[in-house]
């Protein structure tokens, strides 16, 4: 659909913005049937002629009966249409947003690929991460949180108070989730296809830490719960430590889905031999520090074990908990054979495990990256027992 217009500066105006938008010579055109009279069209074409004749556009004009009528527009010297318009550069304005954006602000170099991606977007009149270089006010404390993330200085603070003393705004963080994750996204670790309030949990920051869910025999500091046996309970996470495990576990097993939690606990394990942990989803660092807790203090003989879904998500969590445990960790129910057997073609192929750190699950994360690579949901499956040999 051609661009037609009956304002010769809002031509003008568009002509520019798709110059800025990159292409090379841009064209419009008269909108004949929107003219509400002679003397709006008189005005039009009047003032495009001028515009031709300082040398800022060239004109087009028709042939036999309509030689004297404009066919179309041409930008033919952008400096001069800025000129005529009074308007600026769009990388004048880049420049001046990204000026006020980054005052003041010493970023460490491994910000400059966002940062020319934000110039990039900005030079050529788009949104970056949905902010425009009018934005660049509204978008600094997302900056000024990334940089305190990525320098660490995010650690034991809660998600409120990280963003009242980074942003001075306890809600900034809730606005700018999404580019503060863009941000650090390769310089720290987080999930790569995960909703940025859940890489945000990752990192620590969270408004409430939930309850951490266990299922097996031990008590609660004084509290004798294996007298009571519940089939499970929670425990805030940080207070993992106050954990007294009665007698050997057959094993530990963490794992990410609820549903597939419940039913572990009430059909493949109702008697408790082993201790499982519902991590729920992505593992917040309470949560992997309280499983920390709990490798730590159990004997070095006793296997654990991890159960996702077969998908570049479950791979990302089981490194991040086989990393937090600091022992050796082994896949349950996460194999190629199973995502060949039961699995289904995924929708979206751009979700690809990260990363080629040695791993149990390396062998998973290579048959993901194959074009023909089936994912499976862990509620597919139905659960079962840990193989008592893996240790």
């Amino acid at each position: 659909m051609p661009r037609q217009f009956t304002d010769a500066r809002l031509l003008m105006s568009d002509l520019l913005d798709r110059y800025e938008g990159g292409v090379e010579s841009p064209i419009a055109y008269p909108d004949y049937d929107g003219f509400v009279d002679v003397a709006q069209m008189d005005k039009f074409v009047r003032e495009l002629r001028n515009a031709e004749g300082r040398g800022a556009i060239r004109i087009t004009r028709g042939r036999g009966l309509k030689s004297e009528q404009i066919k179309h527009v041409r930008l033919e010297n952008a400096p001069l249409v800025y000129e005529l318009l009074g308007r600026r550069p769009v990388g004048e304005l880049m420049e001046a947003a990204t000026g006020r954006l980054l005052e003041g602000l010493e970023l460490p170099v491994q910000f400059d690929a966002s940062l020319d991606a934000l110039r990039s977007a900005w030079s050529r009149g788009r949104e970056w991460q949905g902010f425009s270089l009018d934005d660049a006010d509204r978008l600094r404390p997302a900056f000024v949180m990334a940089k305190a993330i990525v320098e660490q200085r995010h650690v034991g603070l809660d998600y409120r108070t990280f963003s009242r003393r980074f942003a001075g705004d306890s809600k900034a963080l809730e606005r700018l989730e999404g580019p503060v994750v863009r941000l650090v996204n390769g310089l720290v670790e987080v999930p790569p296809a995960a909703r940025p309030r859940d890489a945000l949990r990752t990192l620590g920051l969270e408004k409430f830490a939930p309850p951490m869910l266990l299922s097996g025999r031990f008590d609660f500091d004084v509290a004798e719960l294996s007298a009571a046996a519940p089939k499970y309970f929670g425990i805030p996470p940080g207070e993992a430590e106050r954990l007294r495990f009665r007698g050997r576990p057959d094993y530990v097993l963490t794992i990410e889905n609820f549903a597939s939690f419940s039913r572990h606990i009430m059909e493949a394990d109702p008697q408790h031999a082993g201790i499982t942990v519902y991590v729920g989803g992505y593992p917040s660092l309470a949560t992997q520090d309280a499983l920390k807790s709990i490798a730590a203090a159990l004997p070095a003989d006793i296997p654990f074990f991890h159960w996702s879904d077969i998908d570049p998500d479950g791979t990302w969590i089981f490194r991040t908990i086989e990393s937090s445990i600091v022992r050796k960790l082994n896949p349950h129910l996460m194999t190629a054979d199973l995502a060949e057997k039961l699995g289904k073609p995924p929708v979206d192929r751009t979700r690809l495990p990260t990363g080629a750190m040695p791993s149990a699950i390396s062998e998973l994360v290579a048959y993901l990256k194959r074009d023909d690579a089936k994912w499976l949901e862990q509620e597919e499956l139905d659960p079962r027992l840990p193989p008592a040999n893996a240790a």
